[in-house]
């Protein structure tokens, strides 16, 4: 069994990403979509979105990521591929599953799951123009509108050379409600020759189970579920080898809360860092009461240095601000 930890635009970045592996349980992670429309990105791109290619294409746990491309023209992302792997990519993960309005509206997405020939002509030059060492992989959806011809776009990666399909188990339409259809998951593992992810709707340990019972597969993304519970990739590790499963108390994620704040305070403007912290813990408020009175504090709190005493963190100084002083 793998699991892995899905690519969500504007949340999943290399910080969360880096915090969330060292937990432990996730076998891969893919980056954030990279938009391409009509020529090379520069590797500044890359190493904006996939700052882990510049070292050795693994987090800090030393989980491997993949690189994931979002767009509509075969040639231009065949070309973005191949420069991704000059770049340390170890595979190239391709996007037809983003809902997102401003995306399909560009011709990116789900909304070429309705161009079943256009999924595999963009998969098959993907896969001829990269090394063949190097996997091509794919993330879709079970339709646009309609879920009739989810299997026709499964075959349509596969038939291109997709070594893995994640499937999200609903439509575009249906974005992010439930319920996550994962018997669809079953019929899709049932009509390609590939291992195929089950992706959507898994917030705790049973909802694992019961999905693995309805999909039959073994394989596993999670999204939502892993951030909002930083171990659930732990916990569905231990029980699939048969071992204790610990859940992590609110005590053992404060080192990690801080550590996310503090990388957030160096990568990020104070104008912005104090959103992202927030966008987390309102996604912890789901699993944690005390995330819920921590939210409360902060919730209109983007003073920095205040929130560096109301989480107990001591930011060091800068080089700079060192050379001031």
């Amino acid at each position: 069994m793998q699991i892995a930890l899905a690519p969500m635009e504007g949340l999943v970045d290399d910080i969360l990403r880096d915090v969330l592996t060292r937990v432990g349980g996730v076998d891969w992670c893919v980056t954030e979509f990279i938009r391409v429309s009509d020529r090379v990105l520069p590797a500044s791109t890359y190493r904006k979105l996939a700052p882990e290619l510049f070292r050795g294409a693994r987090t800090r746990a030393g989980t491997p990521l993949r690189v994931q491309l979002l767009g509509s023209d075969p040639a231009c992302l065949a070309d973005n591929a191949a420069f991704a792997c000059r770049l340390g990519a170890p595979v190239i993960d391709l996007n037809f599953g983003c809902p997102a309005k401003t995306v399909n509206k560009s011709r990116g997405g789900a909304v070429l799951l309705k161009e079943p020939e256009l999924l595999h002509a963009i998969v098959r030059e993907v896969r001829r123009t990269v090394p063949a060492d190097i996997p091509v992989t794919a993330k879709m959806r079970l339709g646009f509108e309609h879920k009739d011809g989810a299997l026709d776009c499964a075959r349509a990666l596969a038939e291109g050379g997709a070594a893995q399909i994640v499937v999200h188990a609903r439509t575009k339409v249906e974005g992010y409600k439930p319920p996550a259809h994962w018997e669809w998951v079953a019929r899709v593992q049932e009509a390609v020759a590939v291992p195929v992810f089950a992706n959507g709707e898994v917030w705790t340990l049973d909802d694992w189970r019961r999905c693995r019972e309805v999909s039959g597969v073994e394989d596993i993304m999670l999204g939502r579920g892993l951030v909002a519970r930083p171990d659930l990739a732990r916990q569905i590790a231990a029980a699939r080898a048969g071992q204790p499963v610990l859940e992590m108390d609110w005590l053992e994620l404060q080192p990690l809360l801080a550590d996310f704040w503090l990388q957030a305070r160096r990568k990020l403007s104070p104008r912005y860092a104090p959103g992202r912290l927030k966008q987390w813990l309102a996604m912890l408020t789901r699993s944690y009461p005390q995330a819920v009175e921590l939210f409360a504090l902060l919730r209109r709190e983007n003073d920095c240095a205040r929130i560096d005493a109301l989480l107990g963190v001591e930011v060091p100084a800068l080089p700079e601000q060192l050379a001031i002083a």
